[in-house]
């Protein structure tokens, strides 16, 4: 205040936290700031979107007349995608803006969630070790949840907005814990935190797995025996002060990698060349589409699109006759009934496909005038990107369009060949369903007519066999054989029967077949498994499919933490 020539006292501040209705107290505040040279500072000012045209509005009829002294300063949370940037770009025009990045790297990560505590933090809690070591390994938990979204899916299913609150308030728990009870309760601790402070903010199931085995592995009575390890070559610190807390980081924290997090190596290689894809794409985007790009140029986009229209056109096969179809069908078998409701999903797609080409290809010879529509569907084919139009009536895939139509059309191929009879086919291409979920569910309603078993008492085995999809002629009594799915975070060892390490660069390894059976509730394996979750693409999340237990020798919380899931589709 001085330096601005005049004497700064907590009269002269106003502090509105914007949300539930406080707009009108923010604009009773700027006025009055404004005639006497206060300072306003508005909080949160993404919670109120409707408001922010007023606020610039305000903002612009006080720039002139007001106290020279008069300062307003705005504070927002970034936002989670370009889409929701909401700050009127006036506002941004005229601001001074300064910006808090987020500290990358575990290393600096562990420094910043210590710095919220000091000396006088740890020496308030008379059980002084249990204190100390488990808000050390509370620092830890705070920078791997916080740092591992640059993972992706693998990382999390779903990004969650992790802060030091969390982690503060934590800490405050296990202070009154420990001040209330001379035994630490590991138990509503672990809860406590994985399930309200941190879990609060968690809605995908298997990211809630993911943080409650976190809090497993790292706040657990072991870590008062010297014996916990927090990442593979960094053991839990002994009792030190503050300072000696921050030393020891420096000094016996290794380099960044992935098994800091309990990822594989081949995580990082995976989300560094997601990273490198959108640059490029980014780059291809900004080429020149109207003009023909020089001496051995392929031609102009018209052109090289009018191309590929008639190739595709080509290729495509006509529609199912569903009349046809549904005549030939003797019994209408939970299988049957799928493969009706896939060739169903599959003309709707290729109408559209057909319908849009066909019109894109009239309009590039000028023989219809140019939509929107048809625009929009050029420039998707010329960037090699799948048309929105197809998209919605498609199903997941992160391909790009050349590996998606030689895809749809193995998808018909596949449905023409089951169609012939309806008999089950050898092995079933599960990636290849519009809806996965159905087949899986027929394999239990078939078995459960046949034996006469509820089926809301029944659950799906899945045995990883040996063999690939050529070794089988036939589809077994019971049950199917399934092919296409592959591992992401770990592979199957064949020779053991069971998960194992994956090897470097080998990002996604296929899985032999597998043989999945429906059996009772009660006749289920339990023992050594890791529940795994089957997604149908690499980005997961709403992608999910079932849950399958496969056979492992470690303790499954190593494949939690590791992301570990089958994949549909690479």
């Amino acid at each position: 205040g001085k330096k601005l020539g005049y004497t700064f006292n907590h009269r002269n501040l106003h502090n509105v936290s914007l949300g539930q209705g406080q707009e009108v107290v923010a604009e009773q505040a700027l006025e009055l700031a404004a005639k006497e040279g206060h300072w306003v500072i508005l909080q949160n000012i993404h919670l109120v979107a409707k408001w922010l045209s007023c606020l610039e509005k305000k903002l612009e009829q006080l720039s002139e007349g007001s106290h020279r002294d008069f300062r307003v300063f705005i504070s927002a949370e970034p936002a989670p995608c370009p889409e929701s940037h909401i700050i009127p770009q006036g506002i941004l025009e005229s601001s001074i803006k300064i910006t808090s990045e987020a500290p990358t790297g575990i290393h600096a990560n562990l420094h910043k969630a210590l710095d919220n505590f000091s000396q006088d933090t740890l020496e308030m809690c008379s059980q002084e070790k249990e204190f100390r070591s488990i808000l050390f390994a509370l620092c830890y938990f705070h920078a791997v949840v916080a740092e591992r979204r640059k993972f992706g899916p693998q990382g999390w299913n779903r990004s969650y907005p992790f802060s030091t609150g969390d982690l503060t308030i934590s800490v405050n728990v296990l202070h009154n814990y420990l001040e209330a009870s001379s035994k630490v309760p590991y138990d509503d601790l672990r809860y406590l935190v994985g399930e309200i402070m941190y879990g609060g903010h968690i809605t995908d199931d298997w990211d809630r797995r993911l943080c409650k085995t976190y809090l497993e592995e790292f706040i657990k009575p072991e870590m008062l025996e010297g014996e916990l390890c927090l990442a593979p070559g960094f053991p839990l610190p002994g009792n030190m002060d503050y300072n000696g807390y921050h030393q020891y980081i420096d000094d016996a924290l290794p380099p960044e990698s992935p098994y800091l997090y309990g990822l594989h190596p081949n995580a990082e290689i995976g989300f560094l060349t997601q990273r490198s894809e959108r640059l490029l794409r980014t780059v291809l985007e900004l080429q020149p589409r109207h003009c023909s790009t020089g001496q051995g140029a392929v031609g102009t986009q018209e052109e090289m699109v009018q191309a590929l229209v008639e190739e595709m056109l080509e290729k495509l096969t006509d529609e199912f006759n569903m009349a046809e179809l549904v005549a030939r069908v003797e019994e209408r078998t939970p299988y049957a009934v799928v493969a009706l409701q896939e060739c169903e999903r599959m003309n709707a797609l290729t109408a559209e496909v057909r319908r849009s080409l066909a019109e894109l290809e009239l309009g590039l010879k000028g023989e219809l005038t140019m939509t929107s529509d048809m625009e929009t569907l050029q420039n998707s084919l010329f960037m090699a990107t799948v048309p929105e139009s197809w998209v919605r009536r498609s199903y997941p895939s992160t391909a790009s369009l050349g590996s998606w139509f030689a895809d749809l059309l193995a998808r018909i191929s596949e449905l023409e060949a089951w169609t012939r009879d309806f008999s089950l086919p050898s092995t079933l291409w599960l990636g290849g369903f519009f809806n996965p979920q159905s087949i899986l569910t027929a394999v239990m309603q078939t078995t459960a007519r046949r034996n006469k078993w509820p089926l809301d008492k029944m659950t799906l085995q899945c045995d990883v066999t040996k063999k690939s999809r050529e070794d089988f002629a036939s589809a077994p009594r019971e049950g199917a054989y399934v092919h296409g799915l592959f591992m992401e975070g770990a592979r199957w060892d064949a020779q053991s029967g069971t998960i194992t390490d994956a090897r470097l660069k080998e990002l996604t390894p296929a899985m032999p077949v597998v043989f999945i059976r429906a059996v009772p509730d009660d006749k289920q394996d339990i023992q050594g498994l890791y529940p795994c979750p089957l997604y149908k693409t690499r980005q997961r999340g709403p992608t999910y499919v079932w849950t399958f237990k496969l056979k492992t020798k470690e303790n499954p919380s190593k494949w939690v933490l590791a992301g570990v899931a089958l994949l549909l589709q690479t």
